[in-house]
């Protein structure tokens, strides 16, 4: 991050003016760079191997809601917030291309909805999902019961 005092985008500068701050959490900047991580193509999941489990045990939970911050951490400060997003991809998809597509989105999407600057997105990718693996995840387990 910026250790510059002078430094201050125009947009960040609305964060703070004579009326009042406006302060974003943490999980606000998370949320967004989740949504705008799953917008990609490419991207088969977010998080790595304990997020997504968690997130699977969510998911067959009637009525829970879909986590969008899970395998996103953020470090949110008063004009500026860096990133870091684990993901698992689909197979095939070219993994520097799929980062760099990432990195567009989630610096877009946080700059613009919150008026923060982004520093850095860091990807991770911690798997490469089989489309063979995809199918036999979303069959039921199916037990004979006598």
């Amino acid at each position: 991050m910026s250790t510059d005092p002078s430094f201050a985008s125009a947009s960040s500068a609305a964060l703070t003016t004579t009326q009042g701050r406006t302060i974003i959490a943490d999980a606000v900047v998370a949320k967004i760079a989740g949504i705008a991580t799953r917008e990609i193509n490419g991207v088969y999941d977010v998080g790595g191997g304990t997020a997504r489990v968690v997130g699977a045990l969510r998911d067959r939970i009637p009525g829970a809601r879909v986590n969008h911050s899970q395998g996103v951490a953020v470090e949110v400060g008063e004009k500026q917030a860096a990133i870091d997003i684990g993901i698992v991809a689909e197979y095939g998809v070219a993994l520097h291309e799929l980062a760099a597509g990432i990195r567009r989105n989630v610096i877009t999407a946080v700059e613009r909805m919150t008026g923060l600057e982004v520093t850095e997105v860091n990807i991770t990718v911690y798997d490469v999902m089989l489309f063979d693996e995809a199918d036999a995840a979303l069959e039921p387990d199916v037990r004979r019961v006598q």
